[in-house]
């Protein structure tokens, strides 16, 4: 059978020319400077008026707290952060569009021309898990060239650590059953690519949009919808025309008129060696069995099951003790099945008292009602970790790292100097979570409702400057 249809890709399917960013081709993309709010042009700008603009600064990214009812939270999206640092570019049309929209000055615009981010980044590795408080990403340099990454750098891991999130979830209810990311028709068409990269992190197998695998590397599948049936004159002739196309390995839609009609005739155009039918309607627990038992009775022993239709993490789990080989996902990883957002924020923690190099660090925060206060200071994470090796507590610190937690510090340099030094496949982002996620309690995993599943705790040893 043709395993791909499934899912299930061959090792030799899974490479791909090299990128720059980690798996699949390099594609040149526009400059990100626009990707950003006004509010970053224009703090600058002042910034840059009184002079404060070169003063060392300390930016963090997190979340408050993590969606009603999770357990844990997936970083995701990290290496399109690194893409989007380097293209971070005023080039000569966007400096056109800020002049004539008089959003700043000429200085601005002249500070603007020269701008590359010369600072250094540090961050939890793409597939890690993160918790209430985590410092998912430091950001550092002058205040100048920091805040401007503020609204892309959050625009990407927002979103990509959303619907990584929810494929975590699908993944672990899913057990060794394959994923098969199918969303792009409910999404924009550019978060589509980048959601089949977050949910191929969180445990997916494949994607069917064409533009992920090109630009990630992400193994891709796909055989027919209803329309390629209803275009023939009968189901039979739709089947027989698939088959000679692509194999008695395929995968054939079963469910356009009558399925125990459409399974009969599937086994009889394509042979017991069908590769699967596709089930994408009705009660799918009470339809995946009966379709189960006549594949066997008709010597399709080997065929397998695929659902689709709208299916979330409570659906795959409820599918568990049915005999089904596969999953397809669309509308509810995409938006983050429920969760779009992960609610993380960009906030500066501490800053230079003076614009020289030399000056210390002092912590900074936010002081206000309403939930939205913050932590000062440069901050380390470990997580730390119980006799029998399962995470029991993120420790989020500053000042100096307590020795029994050395060896499990969180944050890796990805960013030095300005020149990114972190890049690596995307399978290394998927293994990482793989792993990262069986090291948690067992808790972690089960789809009611709870707390995260370890606590955050704070160790204040200073500026950490």
């Amino acid at each position: 059978m043709n395993t791909a249809d499934l899912g299930l890709p061959e090792e030799e399917e899974r490479e791909a020319p090299p990128r720059k960013g980690g798996g699949g081709r390099r594609v040149d993309v526009p400059s990100t400077a626009l990707f950003t709010d006004q509010y970053e042009l224009t703090m600058l700008r002042a910034a840059l008026s009184a002079g404060t603009a070169g003063r060392r600064s300390v930016f963090e990214v997190f979340t408050r707290r993590l969606p009603h009812g999770r357990r844990y939270g997936v970083v995701a999206g990290t290496g399109r952060v690194l893409d989007a640092v380097e293209n971070f570019r005023f080039d000569a049309d966007v400096l056109r569009f800020l002049r004539e929209r008089d959003i700043v000055d000429e200085d601005t615009l002249d500070w603007l021309a020269d701008y590359r981010f010369s600072g250094d980044i540090w961050g939890y590795p793409e597939g890690e898990v993160y918790f209430p408080g985590s410092p998912i990403m430091r950001v550092e340099g002058s205040f100048a060239e920091c805040v401007l990454l503020e609204t892309v750098i959050l625009s990407i891991l927002n979103h990509d650590s959303a619907i990584a999130a929810a494929a975590s979830r699908m993944s672990s209810a899913a057990g060794d059953r394959p994923l098969i990311e199918m969303g792009a028709r409910r999404t924009h068409e550019l978060g589509a690519v980048a959601a089949a990269r977050a949910a191929y992190v969180g445990g997916f197998a494949t994607t069917s949009d064409l533009a992920a695998g090109f630009r990630y590397g992400i193994p891709t599948v796909g055989t027919s919808a209803h329309a390629f049936t209803l275009l023939h004159d009968s189901e039979r002739d739709a089947f027989r025309a698939q088959v000679d196309a692509l194999g008695a390995g395929t995968t054939l839609l079963v469910d356009t008129y009558d399925v125990a009609e459409a399974v009969r005739t599937a086994v009889e155009v394509a042979g017991p060696e069908l590769g699967a039918v596709r089930i994408d309607s009705g009660d799918l627990l009470l339809v995946a069995h009966r379709v189960r038992q006549q594949l066997d009775e008709l010597g399709a022993t080997g065929t397998r099951i695929v659902v689709t239709s709208d299916l979330d993490e409570y659906a795959i789990a409820s599918l568990a003790a049915a005999p089904v080989d596969a999953y397809g996902v669309g509308t509810q990883l995409v938006t983050g099945s429920g969760h779009p957002t992960a609610s993380m924020v960009y906030k500066l923690v501490a800053r230079a008292e003076s614009d020289d190099p030399r000056a210390p660090l002092v912590p900074v925060a936010k002081k206000s009602s309403g939930g939205k206060t913050s932590i000062g200071g440069r901050k380390w994470a470990a997580r730390r970790r119980d006799a029998d090796g399962y995470a029991e507590a993120e420790v989020v610190g500053t000042g100096p790292v307590p020795g029994a937690l050395a060896g499990d510090q969180l944050l890796a340099e990805l960013v030095k100097g300005g020149e990114v030094v972190a890049r690596e496949p995307l399978d290394v982002a998927r293994d990482r979570h793989t792993a990262v996620r069986a090291a948690l309690p067992l808790s972690a995993t089960q789809l009611s409702r709870g707390e995260p599943v370890i606590p955050t705790e704070y160790l204040h040893g200073g500026s950490g400057s």
